[in-house]
This record gives structure tokens, C-alpha cells and sequence, in this order.
């Protein structure tokens, strides 16, 4: 399977025999963004400033590590932030929900609770994003709130919106289902800025729109069993390794520890959001992402290891936002 989803978001061929369906995807998107242009369809205003942080193609580019560094960027600034999340692969028996430390990742998805544990700020999960943010707004009285993932949502308005994006780019520049966006490029030229979620040399995708790369930091590794246990890289050095990762792109984790120099003698990938099981843990030493961890904490074993990575963003980037904050009233982005 990840073979074929490499190969689907290269583009092949074959994949024009659905070209036909890619052409009715893009009248009923733009139809839809149309309406909600005229009014027709309804976009919420919540007594909040809303920070969406998104993307335009399918799969994981790295929207975390983003929504994190700015909630703890506003946190240290003292201003009442929350974390709003859809809460895929999550089930709750009410909506909205407040994420606590003790809440178990399969009520509310595994992205909330790592949010909430690393970043220990409000975090609330609702399928219904405009709903979320109200509750978020009016009823837990945050002034900030940063949206994970919801760029197509219109019905909620925003005050910024932000497209993280990896080294996959765009793709094969398809819309789905031919290829992996859910917007043309031409998106890229109506957010407030772009992060380069990659390691190489960033080449600007957009003409109108501020760009800034990202560098993710993981310096050691915390037991999942015990996250008090802390180990060292080089701790890991010259050892036969496993890697798992239930991630959007799992092959930039496998790429990470091998740059570090790890020898990873199995690298496991899984989809997004896999619900894991005991069986899908390797024995020996197993090294796995943080989004992943969360998951399995109630059955480690003692040789399983995640790394937490912080992003590292160009204090420009900050100053940007908080212009954009300063100066806009909430507006639904065309």
C-alpha cells in the first residue's frame, strides 16, 4: 500500500482513466467555495482570532509540530490559546469534547492527545469545527485559537491560514482523486504564509505568499512505557533497530533516524491514524514517532522509544502572524 500511494502522489498514467471523477471533484469544490462566497452556505464568526493550520494535498506534511510551536509561542506570551482538532480516529459520545491529560487517545484521536500533553494548553476536539471553536471561544474563554488541519472548512471564518507542506510539494499537481490536492495551486496564492516541512534547499511555490522553511529537532528519545526514561542518539548507535510510524508520510521518520546514523534493520510503515495492537509492535528495541506513542502506552513493552521533535521557525515567522492578528478582521479566505 505504500508503494502504490508513493506512486499515486508521483502520478502514473493509469490514473487518467479517473480523470473524469477528478473534473467532478473540482466542480463540486469550486461550486462549494462558491457558495459560501455569496453567503449561500453559512461561515461561522466566533469572538476568537483563528489561526488554521492546514494544507492543500492529502497526508501528513507536518501540521503538528506547527500547531505546537504556536500554541507554546502564545502561551509564553500569556494569551489564552486553544487547540481545535477535527479529532479523526477518535470516538466520543459527545461533541464538543475538552481533551485532559487522562483522556485515552481513542476518544479523542491520537493528534489531541499528543497536542495536549506537549503543549498543556486547551485543546478541544469536534467534528463540527465552527461549533468547537465557539466552545472554545465563548465558553473557555480562549482568545487564540489554532485550528489542526480545516483549511477546506469555510464553515468556520479565520483570521490567518497556513499551509505546511514536505518535500513531496504538490505531487503530481492532480486534484484527488488523480493526484493528492484538494485545491489547485493556485490556493497557495491566497494564504498568509507557506513552512517547507523538509531538509533540503527550499524553492518558493508561490508568488504571493511569505515562505519560511522548518526544521524538526528530536535530540533524544523517551521511553513510551516511561517517558521519565530518557536516552541519548548516540545511546542507540551501532544496535539493530525497528522503526514503526502510523503517519501521513512514514518514510520521512525511517529517513530521520537514518540520518542520524541508526541502523534500522525493520522499518514498519502503517496508514495515518492506524489503530495499533500488541501484535503490531516488533520485540526487541523499537523506535516510534510521539503521535504513535500515545496510542500504545497501555502496552509497551519496556524497549519502546519515541522522539519528540520541536519545530524551529524563523522568528519572522511569528512577527508575521501577529501583524496579520493585529490588522484583519475575521474573513473567510477566497
Amino acid at each position: 500500500m505504500d508503494s502504490f500511494v508513493r506512486v499515486w502522489y508521483r502520478g502514473h498514467v493509469v490514473f487518467y482513466l479517473i480523470a473524469p471523477l477528478t473534473l467532478l471533484f473540482y466542480v463540486l469544490s469550486a461550486l462549494r467555495r462558491k457558495l459560501y462566497k455569496l453567503g449561500i452556505l453559512k461561515s461561522t464568526r466566533c469572538d476568537a482570532k483563528v489561526i488554521v493550520v492546514g494544507n492543500i494535498s492529502v497526508g501528513g506534511n507536518g501540521k503538528t509540530p506547527v500547531v505546537l510551536a504556536l500554541a507554546s509561542y502564545y502561551k509564553n506570551k500569556e494569551i489564552k490559546v486553544g487547540i481545535l482538532s477535527r479529532g479523526y480516529g477518535g470516538k466520543s459520545s459527545s461533541y464538543p469534547k475538552e481533551v485532559t491529560l487522562a483522556t485515552p487517545a481513542s476518544e479523542v484521536g491520537d493528534e489531541p492527545k499528543l497536542l495536549k500533553s506537549r503543549a498543556n494548553v486547551t485543546v478541544v476536539v469536534d467534528p463540527v469545527r465552527s461549533r468547537g471553536a465557539e466552545y472554545l471561544a465563548s465558553e473557555l474563554g480562549c482568545d487564540v485559537i489554532i485550528c489542526d488541519d480545516g483549511m477546506q472548512h469555510y464553515a468556520l471564518k479565520r483570521d490567518v491560514e497556513i499551509v505546511v507542506m514536505d518535500e513531496r510539494r504538490l505531487g503530481s499537481g492532480f486534484l484527488l482523486p488523480m493526484g493528492p490536492l484538494r485545491e489547485g495551486r493556485w490556493r497557495l496564492n491566497t494564504v498568509d504564509a507557506i513552512i517547507h516541512n523538509t531538509s533540503s534547499d527550499v524553492e518558493e511555490i508561490a508568488t504571493l505568499t511569505k515562505e519560511y522553511s522548518m526544521a524538526l529537532e528530536g535530540n533524544s528519545f523517551q521511553s513510551v512505557a516511561n517517558p521519565e526514561r530518557v536516552k541519548s542518539i548516540d545511546s542507540f548507535l551501532g544496535e539493530s533497530l525497528s522503526a514503526i510510524a502510523g503517519i501521513g508520510y512514514p518514510q520521512r521518520f525511517f529517513d530521520t533516524l537514518n540520518s542520524m546514523g541508526l541502523t534500522i534493520k525493520t522499518a514498519i510503515p502503517f496508514a495515518d491514524h492506524h489503530n495499533f495492537e500488541p501484535s503490531d509492535i516488533p520485540s526487541g528495541t523499537v523506535l516510534m514517532t510521539e503521535k504513535d506513542a500515545v496510542k500504545i502506552t497501555a502496552f509497551a513493552h519496556q524497549d519502546c522509544w519515541y522522539l519528540p521533535v520541536t519545530a524551529k521557525i524563523a522568528p519572522e515567522f511569528y512577527e508575521h502572524i501577529d501583524n496579520l492578528l493585529a490588522l484583519t478582521a475575521n474573513t473567510v479566505k477566497e
